[in-house]
């Protein structure tokens, strides 16, 4: 029998693998790379280009939400809210998002985007009803296409991407648009959104708030990234960097973003550099993280103050417009202060209805343990412990002692704190 022989060399040859081909990026980086500095409108000749009824509505809005930001954080020290977390200093980022959507869209705020909510025209009372303790959003977020608010840092991220690409799928013409702030930004479920995003081409908008600080960490803490727009990058879409405080670029480059997404592009990232004025919630004192003088500096970059600055130079505003304008924030925020003046007082004990369909062992422990607890309570305060501490609203119009803020949201000398 002839044996079949095969030089070595060959038979290496006969198993040696096809080289693969040169490497190529699936995706070409560079339109998606951001702007290397924050854009700005106002104050250049984009400005020239924008509708005037825009303009004005974007100031009627900012002025509208400043005060409405003044009058909730007085109800927090009047004990009307629970908490309340002031996007003062960020109207320009809330507005604008409101501003962007049509009606069929979506939107997904965070806990500190009432504000936005109220400005795509929810009722301040329903809009704060979360903050007052209540178990419920204190709206229908079908009827308004606004999602409950998400005090979990970046939840409502996945959920949007999952509205967005349903309503894909089934062929409507949806944006979502889900607004997060950059502490959010260090969760993974921003990560996990932004991935399904772009591998589902969702028509779905993200907007960061980066306010500078998660809470007391300030950004350089939690990222190393030359910006929060440069982590679109990473996942495939498009990053964008923007003024925040600037409400008609905002507004522009969300138009864009909002745009491309309804026509078939796929996800946006925004993020809007801007900054919290006030302190994290009425439980947060800024102070201990922050200095004065950076405040200092952000409060000359005011959104409103910038708006009202171009609106006058451009003789689309004078001082009877302004006077309107602020007439018709005070009678907003007089009607929300008559409202939360007569809600009753929550029944702590609905925090354990609809909870499950039939109440489990330990619910009705925790329960009796509440019930005997808030009993006690009912007696009396406990020595040295003033009867504000329970909870209990104040009564109407009355002042908390050391606030110098009074139910309406002004301060003695009658200026907005």
């Amino acid at each position: 029998m002839k044996r079949h022989s095969t030089p070595v060399m060959e038979q290496r040859d006969a198993y040696r693998p096809t080289p693969p081909p040169a490497w190529q990026p699936r995706t070409d980086p560079a339109p998606l790379l951001p702007e290397p500095t924050p854009y700005r409108a106002l104050g250049t000749d984009a400005v020239r280009e924008a509708d005037p009824a825009l303009l004005r509505a974007l100031y009627a809005h900012l002025v509208r939400g400043r005060r409405y930001n003044t009058q909730a954080t007085a109800l927090t020290r009047q004990g009307r809210l629970a908490v309340y977390p002031s996007s003062t200093g960020q109207e320009a980022c809330e507005v604008a998002a409101a501003l962007v959507l049509e009606e069929r869209d979506w939107l997904f705020p965070s806990y500190r985007d009432t504000l936005a909510a109220v400005a795509r025209g929810l009722d301040p009372a329903q809009a704060l009803s979360l903050l007052r303790g209540d178990w419920h959003t204190g709206y229908d977020p079908r009827e308004h296409r606004i999602a409950p608010l998400c005090t979990p840092l970046a939840t409502q991220l996945p959920h949007a991407v999952g509205v967005a690409h349903a309503a894909r799928l089934k062929g409507d013409d949806v944006v979502a648009l889900a607004m997060v702030g950059d502490g959010g930004t260090s969760e993974g479920d921003f990560h996990e959104a932004l991935n399904f995003a772009a591998v589902w081409q969702a028509p779905v908008v993200f907007l960061v708030q980066n306010n500078g600080f998660a809470i007391s960490v300030p950004l350089a803490k939690q990222t190393a990234a030359p910006s929060l727009a440069h982590k679109a990058v990473g996942y495939g879409m498009p990053g964008r960097l923007v003024d925040g405080n600037d409400a008609l670029a905002v507004h522009q480059v969300l138009a864009e973003a909002v745009r491309r997404a309804r026509e078939g592009g796929g996800p946006t990232l925004v993020e809007a550099v801007t900054y919290r004025l006030e302190a994290h919630t009425n439980a947060d004192d800024a102070t201990r993280y922050r200095a004065d003088d950076e405040v200092t500096a952000w409060r000359a970059h005011d959104p409103i103050a910038l708006m009202e600055r171009e609106l006058t130079e451009r003789g689309l505003l004078d001082e009877a417009g302004k006077a309107a304008v602020r007439d018709e924030a005070e009678a907003m925020a007089a009607a929300l202060r008559a409202h939360m003046n007569e809600e009753p007082v929550l029944d702590p004990m609905e925090l354990f209805t609809h909870v499950f369909a039939e109440q489990t062992g330990q619910l009705r422990e925790q329960a009796a343990q509440l019930r005997a607890e808030l009993a006690a309570e009912a007696e009396g305060p406990a020595a040295g412990v003033p009867a504000q501490a329970t909870g209990a609203p104040a009564a109407a119009g009355d002042s908390r002692p050391g606030t110098g803020t009074d139910a309406s949201g002004t301060g003695a000398e009658g200026t907005e704190r």
